[in-house]
């Protein structure tokens, strides 16, 4: 863990008592200790000022005070007599569309002293980002989108502390982590034209906003540091990604991919950062699927088939039945299928190959993972041929992607020396299946590192060390970002990627090495 140098601090002080030779103010008596113990004056707001002046003396001149550094530096935030003030706590968040993650940190020792995750409830009006959007526009659609964000955070906050020994009035500072969408969301700010040309947002530098000022019960002039972003499809979920990753410290090249309902990517390293999103999610999170589901009980999370018997191999979160197929199982699913001939180069199914398990489902071939007997719900759990097009498109717009990345800076992934992979997706995701099935590029496997929830550690690290601040608007200020959009390559290269692992096989060599160690099969 870096050195710690918290956003927060909890000083017990003691104050040279006033005489005839130092008659200063309380507040300079105050000022001055703290600038001695900080190397820099702090300011005291009035409120806190009446604060002092109501108890200073009867403390006998030793007190206990909270300091929160803000955009113009630290600031006292309370002071009370010694031990009356019990916690100074942060937290941190990551600000998901679909799940949002609370960090509640002990400041004074980085230390992260719980967690806890819950469904995004504005989930009721889209899962997509866009519906959220458009259900913004209409009437007071905004002002409820972001009162039930500030209304979880009130009801989450409160048995946090708990856990602490505290309360939401010891919470003083939250560094907040998301996209660009729920940025404006948790902010109240216009989104109408995040999703119209130009793509233009409210505010990319949102910084700091008094907490109270949104309706969070927390502390008394806590703040609330919202993560910047680059553009309207890469938010300050990404910019916490890439400062948790440390990518941008770093002399040698590193790309960094979250894969979300986009995907969105960032190359570089401690000179220069490319960045670019696209759509190329929802099938890689199990999303748009007939048996697709996020990770969660029951969903299958790995696969394997055994390319001579086919005899097939699968595990399920928490071990129970299997009830859908989540990111990671999809991808172990089609790349095992690829080397088993069970599906060809082009994406279509091989039902010939094996007839006990391929079935007509709706009118189209499925091949059925786990049967009616042995699901918990009593369905057959299948891939379809629709589902492996779907797959295919997606997968090959996220190769796309990579791809334009790197070639717009003329280099080669032979040149990426870290690639991270955040996200759930990058917790489970298995990196030798995703380059079977040409959505990663065929590097050395030890190059790949999961990040787990970047944006989360991301938050965290701000809280931990206040000079992470100044390091966030250092990434913003190098990244150039990339706007698919309007890129005529990309849909040229697209077409290239739209087969197992891709038309050009010479770009997946380890890949064309297993194909030719595996018996094929008529």
């Amino acid at each position: 863990m870096p050195e710690l140098d918290p956003v927060v601090r909890l000083l017990r002080l003691e104050l040279p008592h006033p005489d005839l030779g130092d008659n200063r103010g309380h507040d300079a008596r105050l000022v001055s200790r703290l600038e001695a113990a900080l190397g820099t004056p702090p300011s005291v707001p009035l409120r806190v000022l009446r604060e002092l002046g109501l108890g200073l003396a009867a403390w006998d001149y030793g007190l206990d005070a909270v300091l929160v550094h803000g955009p113009c530096g630290w600031e006292v935030t309370r002071v009370s007599r010694p031990g009356d003030l019990g916690k100074a706590l942060a937290l941190g968040v990551d600000l998901g569309s679909t799940s949002v993650v609370f960090y509640l940190i002990d400041p004074l020792t980085g230390e992260v002293l719980c967690t806890e995750s819950r469904p995004n409830p504005q989930i009721s009006h889209g899962e997509d980002i866009l519906d959220r959007l458009v259900f913004a526009g209409k009437g007071s659609g905004l002002r409820v989108l972001q009162e039930e964000i500030i209304g979880l955070f009130n009801e989450v906050i409160p048995g946090l502390a708990r856990v602490a020994g505290a309360g939401p009035h010891d919470v003083y500072f939250l560094a907040v982590a998301g996209n660009t969408s729920m940025g404006h969301f948790f902010l109240g700010l216009d989104p109408s034209h995040l999703y119209k040309e130009p793509y233009i947002p409210t505010s990319n530098r949102m910084g700091f906003v008094r907490a109270r000022s949104l309706g969070l019960d927390v502390a008394r002039g806590a703040w609330v540091y919202c993560f910047p972003n680059v553009g309207s499809y890469f938010g300050g979920d990404l910019v916490a990604g890439i400062l948790a990753s440390g990518m941008h410290l770093r002399s040698e090249i590193s790309m960094l991919v979250d894969v979300g309902t986009n995907a969105e990517v960032v190359m570089g390293n401690s000179e220069w950062l490319v960045a670019c999103a696209g759509a190329a999610g929802p099938a890689l999170e199990g999303g748009i699927l007939a048996c697709g589901m996020r990770a969660g009980e029951g969903a299958v999370d790995r696969v394997t088939i055994d390319p001579a018997s086919l005899k097939v191999s699968y595990r399920t979160i928490g071990d129970r039945p299997p009830v859908g197929i989540c990111g990671s199982g999809i991808i172990d699913l089609l790349a095992a299928m690829f080397l088993a001939g069970l599906v060809d180069q082009t994406g279509k199914l091989v039902p010939q190959r094996d007839p006990e398990r391929f079935r007509r489902i709706r009118g189209e071939w499925a091949y059925v993972l786990a049967g009616e007997g042995e699901s918990g719900h009593g369905r057959p759990v299948y891939v379809t041929q629709s589902d492996i097009k779907n797959l295919i498109r997606s997968k090959g717009a996220m190769y796309t992607i990579l791809n334009v990345v790197i070639q717009s800076v003329g280099v080669d992934f032979e040149d990426i020396e870290r690639f991270y992979v955040a996200g759930a997706f990058g917790t489970y995701i298995d990196p030798r299946q995703a380059i079977t099935i040409g959505m990663l590029p065929d590097i050395p496997l030890e190059r790949f590192e999961g990040l787990g929830n970047a944006a989360g550690k991301g938050a965290v690290e701000v809280i931990r060390r206040k000079d992470a601040l100044r390091e966030v608007e250092g990434i913003c200020e190098k990244i150039t970002y990339l706007e698919m959009n309007v890129r005529g390559d990309f849909m040229n290269q697209l077409t290239g990627a739209l087969f197992l692992p891709h038309t050009d096989i010479s770009r997946f060599p380890s890949v064309a090495a297993r194909l030719e160690t595996i018996p094929r099969h008529p």
